[in-house]
């Protein structure tokens, strides 16, 4: 009688468990298909990585704008290419004289990072040549907006970043620039450009702003200035590196940059990532090297071949189709412990660029990676249900009209009903 009992009681469940589905995958189909969704492009795609199941698929193989969401494959070209510290610089000595060249390490004095390993390195040697010919790359990406040179999110990249190749002006209680070196470059007025197109002039309000953070422009003269000025020691240019085998200076823990590349959705982390991979596989400074080797290797089998041109997310010309963002996000998910994962991505209501946004209010239930730029907004990543499952989504959204915050809100309420219902 009891093993009757048990038997009805567990069919009742299983029927009610399948009824609560279907009806989500319903709630879930009204939304999507309504005129707020109508005159916009959407794909969404949700799995289950462990059954295998495909809890539901709209658009799901259609290429989308991704912003910021390509950081995503940039974590995990990062991930499988770069050693748990990082390469900061690599030298070699040859008689009295060290000759070193940069790898592409973003934390150099970096202003929140704030990795002194290479300065330290570099201030108790003598007698120091940099040469810079290992990067053979373009300071700015591949369809990035021209007018974004003056803006903290667009710093160039290079072999040999210092301050996150930016100038951080602040104002307290007197106003002050980091690095120094650029201190009588600064002046005070207010413009209509933070810094003129050309050259390393800036231009700080210090009545209405409380603090800026403008990129500055590299080249091996202004790298040799800036070291030489925080150093207080002269640096020689140097013209190639001599012949022998080059040593390895190792700095900053690796999580510490995809941290902040996540959470903060930092450009300049994630295209100085490309650059340190391709360091990693080749003796030349290319983001492209990082980006074939990874596209031919780990990520040969992708289920749509995507667009690729930065390590950011800022180029236009990027293309990607959800499958292929839940497809790295199952390998990231098969490939590093789950706690360490999430950790690296922002959480729901809790960190980074979703702070203010899928709170769950008790629990936090969405751990993924926002992508934003005017007219698209996509949101990649891992959600927690009610019964423990870990479900892993792509949620694109291209070409609306409506305010980020609507997108938002409904994308939220799609999240929600899944939350509840698996």
């Amino acid at each position: 009688m009891k093993k009757t009992m048990f038997s009805v009681l567990l069919i009742f469940l299983l029927f009610s468990c399948a009824g609560l589905k279907r009806k989500a995958i319903k709630n879930i189909d009204v939304t999507l298909e309504s005129t707020f969704f109508k005159n916009q492009f959407t794909g969404f795609l949700v799995i289950d990585p462990i059954s295998g199941d495909t809890i539901y698929n709209h658009n799901s193989d259609k290429y989308f704008t991704p912003a910021s969401n390509t950081k995503i494959f940039t974590l995990y070209t990062a991930l499988k290419t770069l050693p748990n510290r990082i390469p900061t610089l690599r030298y070699l000595e040859q008689n009295d004289t060290l000759y070193f060249e940069g790898s592409g390490d973003p934390s150099f004095l970096h202003h929140y990072l704030k990795d002194s390993t290479g300065f330290k390195f570099l201030r108790n040697r003598d007698n120091l040549a940099f040469y810079d010919g290992n990067f053979v790359d373009t300071k700015w990406g591949p369809g990035w907006s021209w007018d974004d040179f003056e803006w903290y999110y667009s710093p160039e990249r290079n072999a040999f970043p210092m301050y996150g190749n930016t100038i951080l002006i602040y104002d307290n209680p007197e106003w002050s620039a980091s690095p120094d070196y650029f201190k009588d470059s600064v002046i005070t007025i207010k413009n209509t450009w933070n810094r003129e197109k050309d050259s390393n002039i800036f231009y700080f309000d210090g009545e209405t702003k409380d603090s800026l953070e403008i990129p500055f422009i590299t080249s091996k003269k202004t790298v040799k200035a800036v070291l030489e000025h925080s150093l207080e020691k002269s640096i020689h240019i140097a013209n190639k590196m001599p012949k022998g085998t080059k040593k390895t200076l190792y700095g900053i823990p690796a999580d510490s940059l995809y941290v902040r590349l996540m959470h903060e959705s930092d450009n300049f982390i994630a295209e100085q990532l490309l650059v340190l991979s391709s360091g990693v596989l080749t003796d030349t400074l290319n983001t492209q090297n990082a980006r074939n080797y990874i596209l031919e290797n780990d990520l040969k089998d992708l289920p749509q071949e995507p667009r690729w041109v930065d390590g950011s997310g800022l180029s236009r010309y990027n293309l990607f189709t959800p499958q292929s963002m839940v497809y790295v996000l199952n390998r990231l998910y098969r490939e590093i412990p789950e706690e360490r994962l999430l950790t690296i991505f922002p959480t729901g209501g809790v960190s980074g660029t979703l702070k203010s946004w899928y709170s769950g209010n008790d629990e936090p239930y969405i751990f993924a990676k926002s992508g934003s730029l005017s007219n698209n907004y996509c949101l990649s990543g891992y959600l927690r249900t009610k019964s423990g499952r870990l479900l892993i989504f792509s949620f694109m959204n291209n070409h609306f009209k409506h305010s980020s915050s609507e997108i938002k809100q409904k994308m939220e309420s799609v999240f929600e009903t899944i939350r509840d219902s698996y």
